[in-house]
């Protein structure tokens, strides 16, 4: 009686240790459920993180390339030497407003000449595309250009270029020199100044302001030749 009461107390005590067991494995389990679960949810916030990131940093590239700077690409021999054919400038637009001596993209869709007789800008057809020359004189100025000499003076002042290619001896014949530019529009020419179609030519002559895209203020490509401008 005794033996199979002992018996009984043995295998109580193994079942115990059995329900114990389980117990215990049933909480492992759960603890590496929860670790998953937590494994998966940091995966998933560094995915969300980085999307933002890139969200922000697309935005950020997209305003800055639109209303702060844009990549232009030089088209043709005009502004030799200073820049030449296929160079990549970084034009600044906000809050830009045209000085002498910048270089500027000009969107020139419209020409406008002067009409002595009838003292008025009359406006014609343009080259239809975008053109980089640098801004000679501003509204209120007057400018004359000897094509026997090459000189090019500004209210009286010879302009000192250091940037042409040559002296000025070309005239495409859109104004009668001396002429005083209209307030709100420029004078622009090339720094290759014999082979660039520019203020001096009818297609373009005065530039109006609201058509200066920015100004050209770094070449960036070819790489050998990153520059700022001026």
């Amino acid at each position: 009686m005794e033996e199979f009461e002992t018996r009984d107390n043995t295998q109580e005590s193994k079942d115990d240790n059995i329900e114990e067991a389980v117990v215990v494995s049933d909480n492992e389990n759960e603890s590496e459920e929860n670790g998953d679960s937590k494994s998966g949810k940091s995966i998933l916030n560094d995915i969300l993180e980085i999307f933002e990131s890139v969200v922000i940093s697309v935005f950020i590239v997209l305003i800055l390339f639109t209303y702060i700077a844009r990549p232009v690409t030089v088209d043709g021999r005009s502004m030799e030497p200073t820049l030449h054919n296929q160079d990549k400038l970084i034009m600044r637009t906000l809050f830009y407003t045209p000085k002498v001596g910048d270089i500027v993209i000009i969107n020139n869709q419209n020409s406008h000449t002067y009409n002595i007789s009838e003292d008025e800008v009359i406006e014609g057809d343009g080259l239809k595309k975008r053109i980089i020359k640098r801004v000679i004189a501003l509204g209120g100025q007057e400018i004359d250009i000897d094509f026997e000499t090459g000189v090019v003076t500004v209210d009286g002042k010879q302009l000192e270029e250091e940037y042409i290619y040559d002296l000025t001896k070309t005239n495409a014949r859109a104004f009668e020199y001396p002429v005083k530019v209209p307030e709100g529009y420029i004078f622009v020419m090339g720094d290759n100044r014999n082979n660039s179609t520019d203020s001096r030519d009818g297609h373009v002559g005065f530039v109006k302001e609201e058509d200066v895209l920015g100004e050209a203020v770094m070449r960036f490509y070819p790489f050998d030749q990153i520059k700022l401008l001026d």
